[in-house]
């Protein structure tokens, strides 16, 4: 990875989980940065199942197989530039909510798909 580290990708209780992501999301996502041209605060990467409880997550979250990430995002000309590399690198799962944009390529959800928290 040309832009990130492994630990900016771990769940908060367990220090090394970042190793868990799966490294198409991570390429994926290192051409995201390049092609937005600013730094990326990932909020949420690889997440153990206790800690996918304690932040609400879904039971059947893709962050508990290393497919997503949330990205910190507060901002409207952000959010718009963020989601379109995002789909310009091949994301087809987006979320959208006010303080971050979820991304994930799980192949086991629907595709094409952009929604709102």
């Amino acid at each position: 990875m040309k832009y990130f580290n492994y630990s900016e990708f771990d769940s908060p209780d367990v220090q090394g989980s970042g190793q868990m992501m799966d490294n198409k999301i991570l390429m994926m996502l290192d051409q995201v940065r390049d092609k937005f041209d600013k730094p990326i605060r990932i909020n949420s990467g690889f997440r153990t199942p206790q800690h996918n409880d304690e932040v609400g997550g879904k039971e059947n979250s893709s962050h508990l197989k290393g497919l997503a990430v949330d990205i910190a995002c507060t901002n409207s000309k952000d959010r718009f530039d963020l989601i379109n590399c995002l789909l310009d690198v091949g994301f087809s799962r987006i979320g959208v909510a006010s303080t971050f944009i979820h991304a994930d390529i799980d192949p086991d959800k629907a595709q094409g798909v952009i929604w709102t928290y």
